[in-house]
């Protein structure tokens, strides 16, 4: 059962599927890293107030309606990840939790979808022993996302100073 807009929706259960499906591996140590693709798509999620694919609606040239049909979509999508991380979280791994021992990056590829710009890519960071609760901005075109993955490498304990087109780690996220 749902308590929320995307009951019924295939796409929206097989990715909650997916996240306890990962939570139980990365339990049961059977993998220690995944990569899950989270799906857009053309076809209409089964979500209220939602009428379009969020292919289409990402490309809302700036219009309310489609915004806001987009957000319910990107509500659902935050809901499935956070019932992922809380149950993480509630799950002993040792001296720490799952989530504490686990690092979860959330990102897009694209920083505008509408405009195809890869840039001002947003991502969430959860676990993993970073500093956490708080939002960082970086100013556009100076810190390049590589940054980021040198930090996270190095966080896990690969001895690296570059990854892409890194110049550097992030410092104050670590």
């Amino acid at each position: 059962g749902n308590d929320n807009g995307g009951g019924g929706d295939k796409r929206l259960d097989g990715m909650r599927i997916t996240f306890d499906l990962l939570a139980l591996a990365l339990q049961t140590d059977s993998t220690r890293i995944a990569t899950v693709h989270i799906p857009g798509g053309n076809g209409r999620f089964q979500i209220d107030g939602v009428n379009d694919g969020y292919h289409s609606l990402s490309h809302h040239g700036q219009d309310p309606e489609k915004i806001s049909q987009l957000k319910l979509i990107e509500i659902e999508y935050s809901r499935a990840l956070a019932r992922f991380l809380d149950r993480l979280a509630a799950t002993n791994d040792g001296q720490a939790t799952l989530l504490d021992n686990t690092t979860v990056f959330f990102g897009s590829g694209m920083g505008n979808a509408s405009s195809h710009s890869n840039r001002n890519l947003p991502v969430l960071v959860a676990g993993g022993g970073f500093q956490h609760g708080r939002s960082l901005k970086f100013e556009p075109g100076k810190t390049p996302l590589c940054n980021l993955y040198v930090t996270m490498l190095q966080k896990l304990g690969i001895e690296t100073d570059s990854f892409g087109n890194a110049t550097g780690t992030l410092n104050d996220f670590a």
